[in-house]
């Protein structure tokens, strides 16, 4: 038998780790503008059943036009769904709001297992300070662009959430997200910060939160717009 070159040596190893792998299953994408087959619908447009206040009474929100309409005093609302690593799909629409400015103007949140949020404002032509544009991780990361349309225009979060690891009562990973606004990349892989958040807690599944900006005083009244809201939970 003649010698086996190094090249011959590597093709077959690699054919051989391939046929133990698995082929990745399928998952209909769906068609555009719906969710895909995997996906948890937490807003379809038809009812507020996937949500509830922090204290399980029914949420506050209205549904109309297929839109889930959040207006000031309505409370914070959670998803009783609850997840770890997700893939993570929300359009919102801020309102017209010129006589307000900054972190008056259009303000929300959309809270990753109800602890870590995603900015929602109206930051088109609206200056505030960086942690708190639309797409920031507020208190953690800016975004890496302002990538927001004008209020009143739907708009679109994709995030994918990777959530700490704990064993025990010791941090094995902080945790990242990556998110999307508008198609456009604003935070790559960011790691997480836990202020008084630590494990085990922080390895815990939690809901999806959608903030009401009410708790300060003088909170102009504002009207938030969501709609098409899912999940895919990660393997």
């Amino acid at each position: 038998m003649g010698r086996l070159t190094q090249a011959t040596i590597l093709i077959a190893c690699f054919a051989g780790a391939a046929a133990q792998e698995r082929e990745p299953r399928y998952v209909d994408p769906g068609k555009p503008g719906q969710p895909p087959s995997d996906a948890i619908a937490l807003f379809d447009g038809k009812d507020l059943a996937a949500w509830t206040r922090k204290d399980g009474s029914p949420a506050g929100c209205e549904v109309s036009g297929g839109a889930m309409i959040c207006k000031t005093g309505a409370g914070d609302i959670f998803s009783r769904e609850k997840f770890r690593d997700a893939q993570i799909h929300v359009e919102f629409a801020t309102p017209a709001m010129p006589d307000q400015k900054g972190q008056l103007r259009g303000n929300s949140g959309i809270y990753l297992q109800g602890r870590y949020e995603v900015q929602v404002l109206d930051s088109y032509n609206n200056p505030t300070y960086a942690m708190g544009v639309v797409g920031a991780l507020y208190g953690i990361a800016a975004p890496m662009v302002n990538a927001s349309r004008p209020p009143e225009q739907w708009q679109t979060f994709d995030i994918v959430f990777r959530a700490p690891r704990c064993s025990g009562e010791q941090m094995t990973h902080p945790g990242t997200v990556t998110a999307l606004l508008n198609g456009v990349l604003v935070q790559d892989h960011v790691s997480l910060r836990h202020r008084g958040k630590g494990c085990p807690e922080a390895g815990e599944p939690g809901p999806l939160m959608l903030q009401d900006h009410s708790g300060f005083p003088n909170a102009p009244f504002t009207v938030m717009k969501f709609r098409n809201i899912w999940l895919r939970k990660l393997e």
